[in-house]
Order: structure tokens, then sequence, then C-alpha cells
């Protein structure tokens, strides 16, 4: 069964030359020609495409898609996306924090599920070094705030290694029009109402150094995202052009896209 993966790339100069030389030996030896591993660069000004172009040569199962403009982590996922061959496609981030063999229990633990995700809050997981207590703080409120607004009882939306069958990802993520922040909550819950079942396992993820991330911002935009979205899928869908004139804005600083 081919494996397609989806990585998607936001000025990662830094961290995908590593994340790479993690992940293509060690799938390209379980799989072979049956596995394909996508870096969908986009709006990147540094090195990126120059480190991915230059391990071309040695994996032929690399494929490499330039997007100039930054168009957010669920933008370069779809685009990249578009590429996949594989019976299962996934996702993960550049930065290296899930291993491959974290990745690939995703790829043994699908079964008859149409998405699997990794998890960092279910029993099991390991966690190493733990995160700053404010990145704790800021996940557990988004998590309950999407437990609540839309009925998701998944323990860790955000984490970034997913997996999903074609069948699935085809009749789910292309329709997905939110590419950024609420982009992983969108995804689930449109899953969940094609009647998709969804499946999350504990995982193994490391918190690694070189995030721009701001979390005081992202916290807030991340906040406004999701309550656009839950206005999407509700009888007052009709007030998001509204919402958008007042607060699209704040949801659009900075590219998210890692």
């Amino acid at each position: 069964m081919k494996l397609s993966i989806v990585v998607p790339a936001y000025n990662e100069e830094g961290r995908i030359g590593k994340m790479l030389e993690a992940y293509l030996p060690y799938f390209a030896a379980r799989h072979g020609s049956d596995f394909e591993l996508i870096v969908s660069v986009n709006g990147s000004t540094d090195r990126t495409e120059d480190i991915v172009r230059g391990l071309e040569p040695r994996f032929p199962q690399l494929r490499v898609r330039v997007e100039p403009r930054a168009i957010g982590k669920g933008g370069a996922i779809m685009a990249g996306g578009k590429l996949a061959t594989g019976a299962l496609i996934g996702f993960v981030d550049a930065d290296g924090a899930t291993p491959p063999a974290a990745f690939d229990d995703l790829v043994a633990n699908i079964g008859e599920a149409g998405l699997i995700i990794a998890s960092r809050r279910l029993p099991g997981a390991v966690v190493s070094p733990r995160q700053p207590w404010k990145r704790r703080a800021a996940s557990r409120v988004f998590n309950f705030l999407v437990r609540r607004l839309f009925k998701l009882h998944i323990t860790d939306t955000q984490c970034g290694a997913k997996l999903m069958t074609a069948e699935a990802w085809r009749a789910i993520v292309p329709h997905i029009g939110l590419t950024k922040w609420a982009f992983d909550v969108d995804m689930l819950f449109q899953t969940r109402r094609a009647r998709q079942a969804i499946k999350e396992i504990p995982t193994i993820w490391s918190d690694v150094g070189g995030s721009k991330l701001k979390i005081g911002r992202v916290s807030l935009q991340m906040f406004v995202a999701i309550c656009r979205l839950r206005l999407l899928y509700s009888p007052l869908s009709w007030v998001v052009s509204l919402y958008d004139r007042l607060l699209g804005r704040m949801i659009v600083l900075e590219p998210e896209a890692r």
C-alpha cells in the first residue's frame, strides 16, 4: 500500500534538513518505491527550498512543491496533497517533533478508520522535554473550546501528525476553506460529518527549538479562527462576512505554515 507524507514548510532552513534525513531513509527502507514524501514549500525567504532539493539526488521518493506566497499550514498541505498518489495520505510538521517511528505507528494502526491522529495527551504518550507552561495552558484552553464548540472529543487536535485514507482525504481536504489556525479542527469536524471514523493514538513527541510563533498573538488568532469556523457551521453563517470585516485581519497577521 503506497504511502504519501506531506510536509508543509515555511522558512525551515534550520530544521527541515535534519527532519528529512530522519524520515527519508526510515520510510524508504520500509516502503521502497511505495512511499513518497512531498515537501510543500510556501512563502519561504530563506534556504528551505535549496536544502530540500539538495536531497533529491539521494532520495527518488522526495518531491518538492513550491508556492511563492505564504499560504498557511493548511494551504501548503492541500497544495502538496494534490501531488499525492498514495492509498494513505498524511502530513507532519517540518520541525521533526514527531519522529518517523511515531508517524509509522499511524500507518500501522489506521485500520478501518478514515483518519488517525497522533495525540500528546492520551495515556502512554511521551513528550520530552515538556513544553513551556504557557504553551501547555494555551493548548488546554484551545482544546476545551473545541470540545465545547464542535463536540469533538479529541484530546489533541493540533498535533502535527495525521494520516487519512486517500478516499477520505479527497472527499474532505480539498473542500476545507480555512488554511491557517482552524485547519486541523475543520478537517476533524468535516471528517466526522462525513461519517468517517476518527482514531487517536498516543505518540512520541519532542519540543524542538526554533519556532518563531509568539504564543500570546497565536492564542488570540486561534480563538478568533475557531469562533469564525463555528459560525460557518451554524444558522448564523450569514454573519461571517460581517465578522470577517471586523475581526478577520486578526487571523492573518503572520504566516503559519511551518
